[in-house]
């Protein structure tokens, strides 16, 4: 299984400009890291994965824009149209709603990301598996807690499209108390 290296170059290319100025938070490291990272897990989970059946250009682009909506200036339509209604439905159930109190946005983008096709949930499932290698230093242990217990939300939520990244993803939830 492989996949399509035009699509994937014109999707990191969008990403890179849309994400050009920002950073990792409390790092001087390009915002571009954590989405080619996420990338990575998503194509690793689905090679070890492959009676699943996966559409791997469609997670690859999904894991390269899944931040976009959420943190950029570029809006839906803009996905739409340079890369079609199903990736843009793909970003905009990974983008929390931000109209909604904090405590309800997970809940919600995880509801939606329930509705979407499975590489969507394994994008998902992958992006907490990166945000899970190590907490921002100013974040406080009660923070910390919140996030592992969030991360095994996901992980209970979405589980059932790719053992491969669940695995990686309870790992991940278990060494995190590491950082209490």
């Amino acid at each position: 299984m492989f996949w399509n290296e035009e699509i994937y170059r014109q999707t990191i290319s969008f990403a890179a400009k849309a994400h050009a100025s920002q950073k990792i938070l409390g790092m001087d490291i390009p915002y571009l890291k954590h989405l080619a990272a996420v990338t990575m897990e998503v194509a690793s989970a689905i090679l070890h994965t492959p009676e699943a059946n996966f559409d791997i250009d469609f997670a690859i682009q999904c894991g390269l824009l899944h931040d976009t909506i959420e943190d950029t200036y570029i809006k839906y339509d803009e996905i739409e149209i340079s890369f079609g209604k199903k990736v843009a439905d793909g970003v905009l159930a990974l983008t929390k709603n931000e109209s909604l109190p904090k405590e309800n946005q997970m809940m919600d983008s995880l509801e939606r990301i329930l509705l979407q096709p499975k590489e969507v949930r394994v994008v998902k499932i992958c992006d907490r598996i990166d945000n899970l290698y190590s907490p921002p230093i100013y974040w406080t242990p009660e923070k910390r807690k919140y996030y592992q217990k969030e991360g095994q939300l996901i992980l209970d939520t979405l589980q059932g499209v790719c053992p491969y990244a669940e695995a990686r993803l309870q790992a991940k939830i278990n060494a995190y108390s590491n950082y209490f």
